[in-house]
């Protein structure tokens, strides 16, 4: 049973599953919105949200910790400094996941997630 198990598995080991969080993490910062299968697309927005509620502190532990999870050095400076500032404000609710249709190979529901 799966009582109080939060998160998808995506069909990948864990090792993959975080690599796949923190790469679409990470173009969700970089890009700004990211378009994506809607399983994917809720938990990468889940994951963005930690980690620019972290940012919005600013302290050196947060900047390490959200490095932990990103590995991109170009991409953290831009979620401290341009990204979070944004939504200092603001208590959550940073991303807006608007569905697509379905992808036309396997039938998918396709979103994509923005930072609002």
């Amino acid at each position: 049973m799966r009582h109080r198990k939060k998160g998808r598995k995506l069909g990948r080991d864990k090792n993959q599953r975080e690599a796949l969080l923190s790469n679409l993490v990470k173009s969700l910062i970089f890009y700004e919105e990211i378009v994506t299968t809607q399983a994917k697309s809720k938990e990468a927005a889940r994951f963005a949200e930690k980690m620019i509620t972290l940012a919005k502190d600013g302290s050196v532990h947060h900047r390490r910790i959200v490095l932990k999870f990103i590995h991109d050095k170009k991409v953290v400076n831009k979620l401290f400094s341009i990204v979070a500032p944004r939504y200092q404000e603001q208590k959550g609710g940073y991303t807006q996941i608007i569905k697509l249709g379905y992808r036309q190979g396997d039938s998918a529901l396709m979103c994509k997630v923005r930072l609002v």
